[in-house]
């Protein structure tokens, strides 16, 4: 966990999308979070994290279900949602806390 931790230990937000391979909603996701990333820029880092092969760190964060998105703030969660978020809801997310 502790590589986790400097992950999101960061000054920038960092939105943490914990997924699965398998997972059809996960698929559906991927280009939401890319069409964020182009929106939002710099102002917040996207981090992938596969369920199947880093489950101690899921089970850590009581995830779940997938997907399950966890936004970060210096360290902090700031924010958690399990499921499909609209871009304009995560562009307004990252708007609110930077």
């Amino acid at each position: 966990m502790s590589k986790f931790g400097e992950l999101i230990a960061s000054e920038k937000l960092v939105l943490v999308d914990f997924f699965a391979t398998w997972c059809g909603p996960c698929k559906m996701l991927a280009p939401i979070l890319e069409e964020v990333s182009k929106k939002v820029g710099s102002k917040v880092k996207v981090v992938k994290i596969d369920v199947d092969k880093n489950q101690g760190v899921a089970a850590k964060l009581n995830v779940r279900g997938v997907p399950t998105l966890i936004l970060y703030k210096n360290g902090t969660q700031v924010w958690r949602q399990s499921g499909v978020v609209p871009v304009d809801q995560l562009v307004k997310l990252v708007e609110h806390y930077t």
